[in-house]
């Protein structure tokens, strides 16, 4: 006899809240997966994790700032509500489209999968801090606009990123390198084609 069962086959009132707790959980872990900052809410729920660090000091664009920062806000919404950086777009807050990219100690991440907290002690690039000081566009950013290349635009930041990020460890790639290393940027308006060229013209390899 299973030990939650009793003599006569009824679920013990031990297994019925066991069920219960399970079937809250699943329904609780299914909302938590259609918003991007839910996935934190419900792992920190989760792992009792909640006395984080609230006043932080992050290193963004070369410039230390203070921000209150909640135990489970993303960079994405840091950099856009508290720093009022919002050249990073949010568009699927699931880590998915790219448009939120950024650098991370020169590697690109999806801002909306990383937590502000994680980042500490770290140096964040974003689209605002790629430009010289005196205001001249990154190159990559030249060639996109010779190229054509931003369509509605809403993408075009994260593409940017992703495209900064290649050249500055690959200064010369392949065309195919160029497409592989932008493959985590989506386009909705289907201008693959314009950014790849973008970025082979900042590479120097297309006049």
């Amino acid at each position: 006899m299973h030990p939650n069962t009793t003599k006569n086959g009824a679920m013990s009132v031990n297994s019925k809240l066991t069920r219960r707790r399970f079937i809250k959980g699943v329904i609780f872990s299914g909302a938590a997966a259609t918003t991007g900052t839910g996935i934190y809410l419900a792992a920190n729920a989760q792992s009792g994790q909640s006395s984080a660090e609230r006043l932080i000091t992050l290193n963004v664009n070369g410039r230390e700032r203070r921000v209150d920062v909640l135990p489970t806000e993303t960079l994405a919404n840091t950099l856009r509500y508290k720093l009022n950086m919002t050249g990073t777009k949010i568009g699927c807050n699931r880590g998915e489209c790219g448009a939120c990219t950024v650098l991370i100690n020169g590697v690109p991440n999806y801002a909306c999968s990383v937590l502000t907290q994680n980042v500490k002690g770290k140096e964040v690039v974003s689209i605002e801090g790629i430009k010289d000081s005196d205001g001249t566009l990154h190159a990559v950013q030249q060639a996109f606009i010779a190229e054509n290349s931003p369509q509605c635009g809403f993408c075009t930041p994260g593409q940017v990123m992703s495209a900064v990020a290649l050249l500055n460890s690959n200064p010369r790639p392949t065309k195919l390198e160029a497409a592989a290393a932008m493959s985590g940027n989506l386009c909705r308006c289907g201008a693959y084609e314009h950014y790849l060229n973008g970025v082979m013209r900042a590479s120097g390899q297309l006049a």
